[in-house]
């Protein structure tokens, strides 16, 4: 079970009984007076009718027949006006009674009404924003998170029926749930309260990723990738079935076994690693070696374990390199590894460090050691260099066996990003023994808190800023809303505590910058995040230049679920929650999902490209974010790779 909250506490009622008759003989007393005052008018009209028409005594028989028919239409007429009125009248005085009883119990609404909240533009609107907490760095620096306090969370919808229209689905806007801004969690809740709705959000999840596999299993299986508006098959990854070895263990933990297995038969049958083109050790060893290894680690099955061999033992060829960095690229057929050419001789660091969870793995399963320790050398080379401020610059020279830094960019975006990831969860992964590798990430993250975490103006979002040469840009990548998950999972595995001052500033900043996440897709036209975003002084941000782009990326709905699986706050699942359904209304298309050419363009349909870790990562995570009943445990058993490939830790693995 996950560990709560530091601080948080359960809900309790808060009014006592005799609050509750008081009020309820007051309401209703005030409810009977309005009745007989409404009764009375109705009788009164009756007796007298109207006082313009000619009175019975002079009429003749016609008139009296007359006069007899128009009082019963107009009594029939006022009857219903006066219940018309009486229903106004009542409803008006229920309403009034209950505003008045929620302010004097100040208790929780049990439920709020999903299509109501869904729809309403104030939903997320809390009278706690505190305007005092300022709008500056050292307002946000200085700032202690408030845990609780303001009662229970209002934030958990109503269950979901299967009859749900996405169609309908209409950004809500940003600027709301503006309490969450500076990483506080001012409510209370208990672990399970929005289970329930969650179980039926997790089955639109599901039917999500049984239209994209049954797409890819349609138009494109065994290839790399299906392209989802021509519904045909692509092999952008030189034909290595990226799109299957990626979904893996999705299908596995959706309880999709019957397409698991029948992917596992093409796994055992047909798979074939023989490429002859130059392909990506990166992202090979993510997406295709981690697949195999997270579908055998939880199914046993020795076919996957088969092929991780064969695939490893071709990817292993890259490391064998004056420095012991490894190659970026590489041919798996014949194990002949290069440079990238536009990198002109450099490394990336964050593909020379995002290898080592998965042959850490690889080596404890086939008892074959190397693995480990050639991967791990890549660590000790990097440490080894030293950053002063522990935040590495994304290019690395080699020359002689020696290595330094190629540029001076720092940033928790692309070409870094997953480096700083494996810094922790090697850490995690070898049991929390292999004290260096938390000591370079604890480093890290001071530095960063030091010199990249900045606030927006006028709102006060808190971001991850890029520095070059020393001068700060402030760009934040989607890749980079990682962190929240990230910085939250430091934080509850801290050596010094949850409750220590470093815990508590790095979980703060988790929070707060998953709310920034949260906003950018949020403000978007579409509801869904562009590639980046540029912070600009007294507009907060705007979509990036060139950038207006959805990839289907994670990193956002990632830290959704990281936090809710260790905070258990049901916010991040109504977050979660908005951005599926932007997800389901904008990318969805005959053939699978496609990416976004333009976020803020609500007329265009998406486009002709679905990555493969849409379904390995994004679809995983939401699907993670609504499900009570997972077996992952962040905590005590399980770590994922940066392609959300989830395996035990090394101590619950036999060889």
């Amino acid at each position: 079970m996950a560990q709560p909250s530091l601080r948080r506490r359960r809900g309790t009622k808060s009014a006592s009984s005799r609050n509750r008759q008081f009020m309820q003989t007051v309401i209703g007393g005030v409810i009977l007076l309005a009745f007989g005052l409404i009764a009375g008018v109705m009788i009164g009209f009756l007796l007298l009718g109207d006082p313009s028409a000619t009175t019975a005594g002079d009429a003749t028989n016609g008139e009296k027949a007359g006069v007899a028919n128009l009082l019963r239409g107009r009594s029939k007429q006022m009857a219903e006006r006066v219940v018309d009125a009486e229903a106004k009248v009542v409803g008006a005085i229920k309403d009034k009674a209950h505003r008045l009883r929620m302010q004097a119990r100040a208790v929780k609404v049990p439920h709020l009404d999903f299509h109501r909240h869904a729809n309403d533009k104030q939903a997320g609107t809390h009278p706690l924003d505190a305007k005092s907490l300022g709008t500056s760095r050292e307002d946000y620096m200085g700032h202690v998170a408030v845990i609780g306090g303001s009662g229970q969370t209002p934030y958990i919808g109503e269950a979901v029926p299967e009859s749900f229209d996405f169609s309908n689905f209409s950004p809500q806007g940003g600027h709301r749930y503006p309490e969450y801004r500076f990483g506080d969690s001012p409510f209370t809740y208990g672990d399970s309260d929005s289970d329930e709705v969650a179980r039926s959000r997790r089955f639109f999840v599901k039917r999500a990723m049984e239209h994209a596999w049954g797409s890819y299993k349609k138009y494109a299986f065994g290839m790399d990738e299906v392209l989802p508006v021509t519904m045909s098959g692509s092999n952008g990854w030189g034909g290595q079935s990226t799109t299957l070895l990626d979904s893996l263990d999705t299908l596995w933990l959706m309880n999709m076994k019957t397409e698991f297995y029948e992917a596992r038969d093409f796994v055992r049958d047909k798979l074939s690693f023989q490429v002859t083109r130059l392909e990506s050790v990166f992202e090979t060893t993510i997406r295709s070696l981690g697949g195999l290894l997270a579908a055998y680690d939880w199914s046993g099955d020795t076919a996957f374990l088969d092929k991780a061999k064969d695939l490893g033992s071709r990817l292993f060829n890259a490391f064998d390199t004056p420095s012991g960095l490894p190659r970026s690229q590489i041919k798996l057929a014949t194990g002949q590894a290069s440079m990238t050419g536009w990198l002109a001789g450099t490394m990336l660091t964050a593909e020379v460090g995002t290898l080592q969870i998965e042959f850490r793995m690889l080596g404890k399963v086939t008892g074959k050691s190397e693995y480990a320790t050639k991967s791990e050398h890549v660590f000790d080379a990097l440490r080894a260099m030293n950053p002063e401020n522990g935040l590495y610059p994304y290019s690395i020279r080699e020359s002689g066996g020696q290595l330094t830094f190629a540029n001076q960019k720092l940033t928790f975006g692309a070409m870094s990003d997953s480096y700083y990831e494996y810094m922790l969860k090697m850490w995690l992964q070898g049991g929390k023994t292999e004290s260096k590798y938390r000591e370079m990430y604890d480093h890290a993250m001071q530095g960063m808190h030091d010199e990249l975490v900045q606030v927006s103006s006028p709102s006060g979002f808190v971001f991850l800023a890029d520095k070059n040469n020393g001068k700060l840009d402030t760009k934040m990548d989607h890749l980079a809303c990682f962190m929240g998950g990230l910085l939250a999972l430091g934080a509850y595995t801290d050596p010094t505590g949850l409750d220590s001052a470093r815990a508590q500033r790095d979980l703060k900043t988790a929070k707060a910058l998953t709310y920034t996440c949260y906003q950018t897709y949020a403000q978007m036209g579409t509801g869904i995040a562009p590639e980046f975003v540029q912070f600009v002084a007294g507009q907060d941000f705007v979509v990036g230049r060139g950038a207006p782009h959805y990839l289907l990326r994670p990193e956002t709905v990632e830290s959704f679920f990281v936090l809710y699986h260790l905070t258990k706050d049901p916010v991040y699942r109504e977050w979660g929650w908005e951005v599926f359904q932007a997800i389901e209304r904008y990318c969805r298309a005959d053939g699978g999902y496609g990416s976004l050419h333009n976020v803020q363009d609500t007329t265009k349909g998406p486009d002709n490209k679905m990555e493969s870790f849409f379904l390995a990562e994004t679809l995983k995570y939401l699907y993670l974010l609504f499900d009570p009943d997972t077996e992952i445990d962040l905590l005590n058993k399980h770590v994922f790779n940066t392609e959300a490939h989830p395996m035990r830790i090394l101590p619950l693995v036999s060889s």
